[in-house]
């Protein structure tokens, strides 16, 4: 890691020169729901699936599924493309010092079933085989059957720890800190006790709503925290293939992505670039093996 300079934060480094369109949107939409984009992506499942059956084909106790690899694929590609990992804060923009992901672990599923997160960080080291593992770690821990020496992948709760903390001391106590607390947040100040697992501070925020039967959606993006990109992943689903000819040749499983970025950090060529990438990732699986370091090579006319 680079040795932190002036004006850098804990856990981004300033960037002290960005093109004159980037600082004037900067200045004039300076809130990040102002600056939501939209990118959908849908993704053919067949290579997934295939791959998914030989990973699992040994009957493992904690099976690979696509949101293993969806989760992997998209820090992959932030890995690759670094400037999805810069955010807007206070008047300015930072590049993170590392890959963090985060989502919402359901303990039961049931309407009354409590929610844990899931905070991991990703170096770039990392390939599908740790991910999966940290994950496994992390559901463990949340549904209370961790195996024997197990340590937590994260600091899952403690989050919810300090939002209960405000919810308890008088309202007006609460209101007035939380005003300091997102003061804080603004200028980089919040200790590691906020920061650690609070989703709204990671590189990207991923929900599965297909694991609840529902299509894919977009989610805004929230003006607290860091986060310049939410991934939701929908409901599998089969749909015809057409040749060249527009004839119907075969039924595949494909899945859609919605992807809400922030349009500051990036622009729309970058962004195209990327979500390409990410696409290669999931269809060519198999690439997911390999250290997230390492650079992918792909052919962007391959990809429809």
């Amino acid at each position: 890691m680079a040795k932190r300079k002036w004006g850098d934060r804990k856990d981004a480094a300033l960037i002290r020169k960005t093109d004159s369109m980037h600082f004037i949107m900067g200045e004039i939409m300076p809130n990040r729901a102002d600056n939501e984009a939209y990118i959908s992506q849908t993704i053919d499942l067949t290579n997934a699936n295939r791959y998914l059956a030989e990973l699992n084909a040994g009957d493992p106790e904690f099976k690979y599924t696509l949101f293993h690899l969806i989760v992997t694929a998209i820090a992959h590609t932030i890995h690759q493309r670094p400037k999805l990992n810069r955010f807007y804060q206070n008047g300015n923009y930072y590049q993170r010092n590392e890959v963090t992901t985060a989502f919402v672990v359901k303990k039961q599923f049931s309407d009354n079933g409590d929610e844990g997160l899931a905070f991991l960080h990703i170096s770039p080291e990392d390939n599908l085989e740790s991910v999966h593992e940290a994950i496994r770690k992390v559901v463990y821990a949340e549904r209370g059957h961790s195996k024997a020496g197990d340590k937590p992948a994260g600091n899952a709760n403690s989050t919810e720890d300090n939002m209960d903390l405000f919810n308890k001391i008088p309202r007006f106590l609460s209101k007035t800190a939380l005003k300091v607390v997102r003061m804080m947040d603004r200028h980089g100040l919040l200790p590691e006790a906020f920061t650690n697992s609070d989703p709204f501070q990671s590189s990207v925020v991923l929900s599965n709503l297909g694991s609840i039967k529902l299509n894919s959606g977009y989610h805004h993006l929230t003006n607290w925290g860091t986060t310049s990109i939410f991934c939701i992943v929908g409901e599998k689903r089969k749909a015809p293939v057409y040749d060249d000819d527009g004839q119907v040749t075969d039924n595949h499983e494909f899945v859609d992505l919605g992807l809400t970025v922030d349009e500051r950090i990036a622009d729309g060529y970058y962004f195209s670039r990327s979500v390409m990438l990410l696409k290669h990732l999931l269809e060519k699986p198999e690439e997911l093996a390999k250290p997230m370091k390492e650079g992918i090579e792909f052919d962007t006319r391959s990809l429809r």
